[in-house]
């Protein structure tokens, strides 16, 4: 393996508390099983899901990231200044980058996009997403069950679900909605549409 696993999870829990940790070890095997069932390179999806929220750590609260971002010259969206959690996916390509030498651009996307989803979102892109939502720690989500069953038959069908369930929450809090969150379940809503005409 070109990584060293053990090696990332020794690194990244020294930076994360302990909760966030537990969670990411638990996207990295969810992503390692979505992997091997959809066909992904099983260690890419490992490192990409142990280190989807390396921009969450200890020592970058939320209160701190619009001014990492601004100190590392990474563009911040409207919605992002409103919410600007959103940014721990921006800070975490970064640091996967230059603390974890991350080379592979996919991986880097797939962290990208693990949050608001991104207007193409590849395979790696969607375990990753996916398994953050339904990995073993989780327990929130009112069709946590039937999401968990469903993205191992139908990893698109999947995305559609965790995506109009997001919508649904975000509306109900009064969060602002990312544009990009927004055109994913769209692409996703004509998607289901046209599967359901053709049947």
């Amino acid at each position: 393996m070109k990584y060293n696993i053990n090696q990332l999870k020794d690194q990244l829990s020294l930076i994360q508390s302990s909760e966030r940790y537990q969670h990411s070890l638990g996207v990295m095997v969810t992503s390692l099983a979505l992997a091997m069932r959809y066909g992904e390179d099983l260690e890419k999806a490992m490192v990409a899901g142990l280190l989807h929220d390396c921009g969450k750590r200890l020592d970058c609260p939320v209160s701190k990231m619009t001014e990492l971002c601004k100190q590392y010259d990474i563009p911040i969206s409207d919605s992002e200044f409103a919410s600007p959690f959103l940014l721990h996916a921006k800070l975490g390509a970064y640091y996967a980058k230059k603390e974890f030498f991350v080379e592979e651009e996919d991986i880097i996307h797939s962290i990208l996009a693990h949050n608001t989803t991104e207007q193409t979102m590849n395979l790696l892109d969607k375990i990753i997403y996916v398994a953050d939502y339904i990995e073993p720690g989780r327990s929130e989500a009112e069709r946590l069950k039937e999401i968990r069953q469903i993205a191992f038959i139908d990893i698109d069908k999947a995305m559609f679900m965790i995506l109009s369930d997001t919508l649904d929450y975000l509306a109900d809090k009064h969060f602002q909605i990312d544009p990009r969150t927004e055109y994913t379940y769209q692409k996703y809503l004509n998607l289901s549409s046209d599967s359901n005409k053709e049947e």
